[in-house]
């Protein structure tokens, strides 16, 4: 069965020959996907993308990986320039086709109510007959208006005849309630703060100074990780953001022909196993103060890593490994 899938036919060919090239890369350096992503702190998913031609690896994936791959950066950074370039134009042609495509359903949405209705004028019968009426200069009697005067609306009074009316008394109780309310309550507050000022000892002190309670909290994880301590313990290091740039190896050993390695996050506070150039069959266990915690398998990839745990500190964590030839043996942990 082949290690990587067809790219895409409708790929830039410059976009393809440069997934070909990360693809090379990978399989030279001999390292499986989930070690290419815990050497170079991107994840196993975001590599199978970019590997895959589904997605452009950003400029500090291939930095790391030409670093983990030993691989001139110089030549691998202009094949990624040229492949960014013809990204962005298909990125843009992809756009405009759907805009077009939205602006054509829009029209045919438009299109099914048909024309808009046309408004006429007012029928000369929709004006109610008393609006007639009290035109001005229309009826007997009636008075054009002086310039600069024009007739007030039916209903309305005219400046200065102030007409109060049935509810201005309970208007002027209300208000005289509303002063007398507030002023029990500014008597009532000066009361209240005489005696609270006056209480003296001690007891009045420490009854008018509450105690402030200090707030610790922890502090913020850097963007990408995801767990810290003890919500660490039986996740994925990879997964939950902790390998790659905050991972360190903090002690190892040669066993048969497989490396084995203490992997410890000061981030997550929390530790795992990892084995390489190991053969399927071969285990990898974590242990803490002398009792398992986590183990991991070798499948069809020549290394694994166990799932994490949390440390107080690298030194409380000790890697040991089993091998399919019967070999076995541990780092020098604690």
């Amino acid at each position: 069965m082949p290690r990587w899938k067809a790219l895409p036919e409708e790929l830039d060919p410059r976009i393809r020959e440069f997934a070909e090239q990360l693809r090379r890369l990978v399989d030279r350096s001999g390292l499986s996907l989930a070690a290419v992503a815990d050497r170079t702190g991107y994840g196993k998913t975001s590599w199978e993308r970019y590997l895959d031609g589904r997605l452009l690896a950003p400029k500090g994936a291939i930095l790391a990986l030409a670093e983990v791959t030993d691989t001139g950066q110089a030549h691998l950074i202009t094949m990624w320039e040229l492949a960014e370039r013809a990204w962005s134009r298909s990125e843009m042609r992809h756009d405009l086709t759907m805009d077009e495509q939205r602006i054509a359903e829009a029209r045919a949405a438009l299109g099914e109510y048909g024309p808009p209705p046309e408004y006429g004028p007012a029928p000369e019968d929709a004006v109610p007959p008393g609006a007639r009426a009290s035109a001005p200069g229309t009826g007997a009697g009636a008075r054009a208006p002086r310039r600069g005067q024009y007739p007030a609306p039916p209903g309305s009074h005219p400046p200065g005849d102030v007409r109060p009316g049935p509810s201005g008394g309970r208007r002027k109780v209300v208000l005289f309630l509303a002063g007398v309310v507030g002023a029990l309550l500014v008597i009532a507050a000066a009361v209240l703060l005489t005696d609270l000022g006056g209480s003296g000892g001690d007891g009045g002190t420490a009854a008018g100074k509450p105690s402030a309670t200090p707030t610790t909290s922890a502090p913020p994880l850097p963007a990408g990780v995801k767990c810290s301590g003890a919500a660490c313990t039986g996740q994925d290091p990879e997964t939950m953001g902790c390998g790659g740039e905050f991972a360190t190896t903090a002690s190892s050993a040669t066993i048969g022909g497989s490396l084995v390695e203490v992997r410890y996050s000061k981030t997550c506070q929390a530790a795992w196993a990892r084995i390489t150039r190991a053969t399927a069959g071969d285990t990898v266990r974590i242990t803490v103060a002398g009792k398992a915690a986590q183990q991991g398998l070798v499948d069809e990839d020549t290394d694994a890593y166990t799932p994490m745990t949390a440390v107080a500190g690298a030194a409380d964590a000790r890697a040991c490994a089993t091998l399919t030839s019967g070999a076995t043996g541990c780092t020098g942990g604690q």
